[in-house]
Formats: structure tokens, C-alpha cells, sequence
């Protein structure tokens, strides 16, 4: 494993435990005005653990000519 997979996976793993010590003695309003940033980091986490090798589609659309290319 990759030293930055070790950190990143360290880090979320100590946002989840301060999260359960917090519900644990009762501060489930604070969990609760944390859960977007949690849900966020989740999200980002997954996106940048996926792979992004592909290339894109390649359908690119030609730029139009402008009307006045044909003004005398």
C-alpha cells in the first residue's frame, strides 16, 4: 500500500472515531452538524481511490464559423 493510502485511510479512520466518542457521550448535535463534511470526505475518498485511466469520449464539436467571415 501506498504511503498516502495509509494516511488517507488513517485519517478517516480518526474522523470516525472522534465522531463515535462525540455520540458516544452525547454530543449528537455536534455528529450531526459534522455529518455533510463526513459525508463529503466519504464521497471525495471513494472518487479518488477509483481509478481514472480512461481517456474521455473524444466527441468534440468543431467551432461555428461566425456569420461575418462572409461580409464583403
Amino acid at each position: 500500500m501506498k504511503p498516502r493510502q495509509i494516511a488517507v485511510i488513517a485519517v478517516t479512520a480518526m474522523v470516525f472515531a472522534w465522531s463515535t466518542v462525540l455520540v458516544a457521550v452525547g454530543q449528537t448535535a455536534a455528529v450531526a452538524a459534522l455529518a455533510p463534511a463526513l459525508a463529503l470526505t466519504v464521497q471525495q475518498i471513494v472518487f479518488a481511490s477509483r481509478p481514472h485511466t480512461a481517456p474521455g469520449t473524444g466527441n468534440r464539436v468543431d467551432a461555428a464559423k461566425d456569420k461575418e467571415d462572409d461580409a464583403p
